[in-house]
């Protein structure tokens, strides 16, 4: 069966690859028509469903789509829903890191939770929603060497090791991601069933 990923980001999709691999999985890549589906919500659930919505309509395929966020409870949950330009517009990820790292300079309390939310959508609309959260910390300094986006700065409280001291394996086993994705898949296997 065929499961649109309505996503551009090479990194997202190849973790969503290993999660959903019993699925031929399409990306934006096999579409480069698409419209750009606009992230405007004041929420990850709220980009979420539209992401999943709009690209379902677009191809005709059941369609999941996620939004993720890292929460800082010091820095009043920010960045949260702008996660992945918090540092500006054209920002890399080093560019997040950086800024992230520079504001939590002076703060003890480092706690932080990265959350995804997963939507699924057929071309009818929206069919299930599934959230995924890990809690953990902010780092001093870059720890490890894989991963992407806050990877190197976010240590897992059950692990005591950022996602990028992990290997691949290992982080897609217990990431914000991989939860959602998870509980998303049993949606899809419900959906199937029908």
């Amino acid at each position: 069966m065929k499961i649109f990923v309505g996503s551009k980001n090479k990194d997202k999709i190849k973790e969503i690859k290993k999660i959903l691999h019993d699925y031929e999985i399409l990306s934006l890549s096999e579409f480069p028509d698409a419209p750009d589906v606009i992230e405007d919500k004041d929420t990850i659930a709220g980009n979420a469903k539209k992401k999943a919505v709009e690209n379902a309509q677009y191809t005709g395929l059941l369609t999941v789509a996620d939004d993720t966020g890292i929460f800082v409870r010091a820095l009043d949950n920010r960045p949260g829903v702008y996660s992945a330009r918090y540092a500006g517009d054209q920002c890399s990820y080093k560019d997040n890191r950086d800024k992230m790292l520079r504001e939590m300079s002076d703060k003890e309390d480092r706690y932080a939770e990265f959350r995804t939310v997963v939507a699924l959508a057929d071309k009818s609309g929206l069919v299930a929603i599934a959230e995924g959260v890990v809690p953990g910390e902010i780092t001093k300094e870059e720890l490890g060497n894989s991963g992407f986006g806050y990877d190197s700065i976010f240590k897992v409280a059950t692990t005591q090791k950022t996602y990028a001291q992990m290997s691949e394996e290992e982080k897609n086993k217990i990431s914000h991601r991989a939860r959602a994705f998870i509980l998303i898949k049993e949606e899809i296997e419900k959906y199937c069933d029908k």
